[in-house]
């Protein structure tokens, strides 16, 4: 599926826009390291940030469980890479070459919402969803499609996605999205009202997952930390025609 989204991307990227595969997001360069690093990091407080206070409030715990270091490594490190594919397909799919033409079409903040509300959708159908869980998920996309404007990287995008549910399932033990990943070692507890901690669909079905989202999506909107590097600008994504969102200049840049 991400192989079948890249290269319907690809394709019309060339036959349609006259642009090269680059321009999609995914392009080779310097920057993509940096991209997924900071990405992953910013996932992961995010996602972090949201525990910390189910746990703070006493609504979060953890027990010991079964396994030992070799074992917690292995899952640590497949499920990074379950993860990232994961995450990888989502983008191209929700934030990829359709999302762009829509940005570019009738701007930013209607393309980011109808694509948002398409991106809950296609989880209403998960194992023990909610109203508050499908409300999180629309903030969700509205935060990964401000990722990607703001640097054109679908890099930073897929990086942000996998750290917060490679933290959320991995590190931390809890469901994502109603997916049950086991993690050796330690077990997630969460008590409490389903409204904040969000129950059996995990913590993005809660109120504490909300208010990170926001935060995480207002930072990104005024940081200067992350930015469109200059190859892509040299790729001219669709987008850049566009009207909404501009990129945040490279971290450093002048304003």
């Amino acid at each position: 599926m991400l192989a079948g989204a890249l290269v319907a991307g690809w394709v019309l990227l060339a036959a349609v826009d006259r642009r090269r595969p680059g321009a999609l997001g995914f392009a080779l360069e310097p920057a993509a390291a940096r991209d997924g690093a900071v990405g992953v990091a910013l996932g992961g407080v995010l996602q972090g940030a949201a525990v910390l206070l189910l746990a703070v409030a006493g609504t979060a715990r953890w027990v010991a469980d079964e396994g030992g270091m070799p074992e917690y490594v292995a899952a640590l490190a497949g499920s990074f890479a379950f993860f990232a594919v994961a995450a990888a397909f989502e983008e191209a799919l929700f934030r990829g070459y359709a999302f762009q033409a829509l940005v570019q079409g009738i701007g930013a903040w209607p393309a980011i919402l109808a694509s948002s509300a398409l991106f809950a959708w296609a989880h209403a159908g998960n194992a023990n969803v909610t109203p508050i869980g499908l409300a999180n998920i629309f903030l969700a996309g509205v935060l990964l499609a401000v990722a990607y404007l703001r640097t054109r990287s679908l890099w930073f995008a897929t990086a942000v996605h996998l750290g917060w549910n490679w933290t959320m399932s991995a590190l931390l033990d809890f469901p994502v999205s109603g997916f049950v990943y086991d993690t050796p070692l330690y077990s997630a507890r969460e008590t409490g009202a389903d409204w904040w901690t969000g129950g059996a669909f995990g913590p993005e079905a809660g109120l504490a997952a909300t208010l990170t989202l926001a935060a995480g999506t207002a930072w990104l909107l005024r940081t200067r930390a992350v930015g469109e590097s200059a190859t892509m600008r040299g790729l001219r994504p669709l987008v850049d025609e566009a009207r909404g969102i501009d990129p945040a200049p490279p971290a450093g840049a002048p304003a």
